[in-house]
């Protein structure tokens, strides 16, 4: 992935923006998101199974091996599992289970499996979140502009810690619609964070640019002078 982006910032420095988003498209920079995401989402959940009794550690990773062994039936072997799990693991089955899902293609069922993670209220506040992240990502191939934000904004809120996620994942959307007007507010809203990461800061100026490149730089105001 490292090697991608360094293709894509050699690119972007001959100006030739246009032709990255027919050579990369999307589907490249959705995929720099998940992996983001991804470790993040891992961290979270090597925590919070890291509270859980040891046996129920155990049946977990059996449960994985079983599905690993069987990837044709892994979302129901998850599944079953998480129907006698304790709490905690009946929600990293159910997480996995997805993933599983939209790994075997069945995108709707992914995005349904990820959305009732977001709307259980039994899950905890961030994995929650994050479910909401992964159904918006696969929803981005699927739905509109308007169906995705409706997904994210929850999550775009300033104090919120997926906001940049949120805000990336929109942006995406927009672009896919030809709305360079949304996807450069949501571009510059990212860029203008402090607490923003460099991995972050670096696709956000790619979007930018990819931006700039089919629209023209943003205007900027001329500082008023005093009379």
């Amino acid at each position: 992935m490292a090697d991608i982006f360094d293709e894509v910032g050699e690119d972007l420095r001959r100006e030739q923006m246009k032709k990255i988003w027919q050579r990369y498209g999307v589907v490249i920079i959705a995929i720099a998101v998940l992996i983001v995401v991804g470790v993040a989402g891992w961290r979270i959940w090597e925590h919070y199974a890291a509270t859980r009794a040891a046996e129920a550690g155990s049946a977990y990773m059996t449960a994985l091996k079983d599905a690993e062994a069987d990837p044709a039936a892994a979302a129901e072997r998850l599944l079953a599992f998480a129907s006698d799990a304790p709490d905690g693991y009946r929600v990293l089955a159910r997480f996995r289970a997805a993933s599983e899902k939209a790994k075997a293609g069945e995108v709707p069922g992914a995005i349904e499996a990820f959305q009732a993670l977001a709307d259980a209220a039994a899950v905890p506040t961030d994995l929650r979140d994050l479910a909401r992240i992964r159904a918006a990502m696969l929803a981005l191939d699927v739905e509109d502009l308007a169906a995705v934000k409706a997904r994210l904004e929850p999550l775009a809120a300033p104090t919120n810690s997926w906001r940049n996620a949120a805000g990336e994942l929109i942006a995406l959307a927009a672009i896919k619609a030809g709305d360079w007007a949304e996807a450069r507010t949501r571009v510059e809203a990212v860029l203008a964070d402090p607490a923003l990461s460099q991995d972050i800061r670096s696709r956000a100026e790619i979007l930018r640019a990819i931006i700039d490149a089919e629209k023209g730089p943003a205007e900027t105001k001329a500082p008023e002078t005093a009379s």
